[in-house]
């Protein structure tokens, strides 16, 4: 049986860890937002102009997550945070 992952509290990895945490939160804030941009496309609900800005503001949003993830050493999987019981959280 495999032990949930944990945060390691080693002084040297701190500033990784909470990077890790902070890019999870983000990262499902992205998604979401994301799968409500598609809903807003699919119904009709934009201008043309409005469908491509958002496109490109969410482009740019995972442009920033690419790079803050290398940044920090991180890969997509590792935002992926185990919730025990629950699975997985992305």
């Amino acid at each position: 049986m495999s032990r949930p992952q944990r945060l390691d509290l080693d002084p040297d990895s701190v500033e990784r860890d909470l990077a890790c945490l902070v890019l999870t939160v983000i990262e499902l804030l992205r998604q979401l937002m994301e799968r409500q941009a598609m809903r807003r496309v699919e119904s009709g609900g934009l201008t043309e102009e409005q469908e491509e800005r958002l496109g490109l503001t969410l482009m740019l949003l995972e442009d920033r997550m690419d790079l803050l993830r290398s940044r920090f050493g991180l890969r997509p999987e590792d935002l992926n945070i185990d919730l025990g019981p629950l699975g997985k959280l992305l």
